[in-house]
């Protein structure tokens, strides 16, 4: 029975440690440029897009609708172009600090590296210290980083995460969604343990960011996609 699910859905490394062998994980060399790498994930998450392109209108976003720094409450109170504008930008900012990881210091993609630069660049969005630590709720930058760490997953559990937003009309549950099909894909697409384990955490953590939506949901006051706020 054990060999049987070890075959549907974990990795190689997990295998083998399971079988009495031991994990490899690759390691941090110490060299200050991939500290920097790390660094530079959070610093260029911070950049709020929804924020800045919002003042360049004269408004500011955080006393408009729920006030979130993403890409939802900016298409709600700006539109949907504008809301697009966003999401692209902040998926823009998830998925540069991943490739800069990758290409600039030549690490494999399933590595430690890249994985803390596109956590560093979720943390900084949620958490932007250019913006008074008040940022939004993380889905956009991650799905810019999940389409490099994991382009099958990431695009599978995107599509699952519209559709469900569309048939059910709440894009919080289609956000919450795309955190726990893309961890699924991780796991049954026999991705690296780095990513394995980001894409699990970075569940968790969208359940953590959505946590208003989530009683907002239980209580039956949630905003439906397309209602006015």
């Amino acid at each position: 029975m054990l060999a049987c699910l070890l075959d549907i859905g974990t990795s190689a490394q997990v295998k083998d440690f399971l079988g009495g062998g031991k994990l490899s994980f690759p390691t941090m060399t110490g060299n200050p440029v991939e500290v920097l790498a790390i660094l530079a994930g959070y610093l260029l998450g911070s950049v709020s897009f929804s924020h800045l392109l919002a003042r360049s209108k004269g408004m500011d976003l955080r006393s408009m609708g729920s006030g979130n720094l993403g890409a939802t409450n900016a298409a709600r109170s700006l539109g949907r172009s504008f809301g697009a504008a966003v999401y692209f930008l902040d998926a823009a900012k998830g998925a540069l600090p991943v490739l800069a990881a990758i290409w600039i210091l030549d690490l494999p993609a399933g590595g430690w590296i890249p994985v803390f630069a596109g956590a560093g660049a979720l943390l900084g969005h949620v958490w932007p210290i250019w913006h008074g630590f008040r940022g939004g709720k993380g889905v956009a930058t991650l799905t810019g980083a999940m389409f490099v760490l994991q382009p099958l997953s990431g695009l599978a559990a995107a599509g699952v995460a519209l559709l469900l937003a569309k048939l059910c009309g709440y894009m919080s549950v289609g956000s919450l969604a795309y955190g726990v099909v893309l961890f699924a894909g991780a796991w049954l697409g026999h991705e690296e343990i780095p990513v394995l384990a980001f894409s699990g955490l970075a569940a968790l953590f969208l359940f953590f960011t959505h946590r208003s939506n989530l009683k907002r949901l239980l209580n039956g006051t949630e905003t439906r996609m397309g209602d006015p706020i």
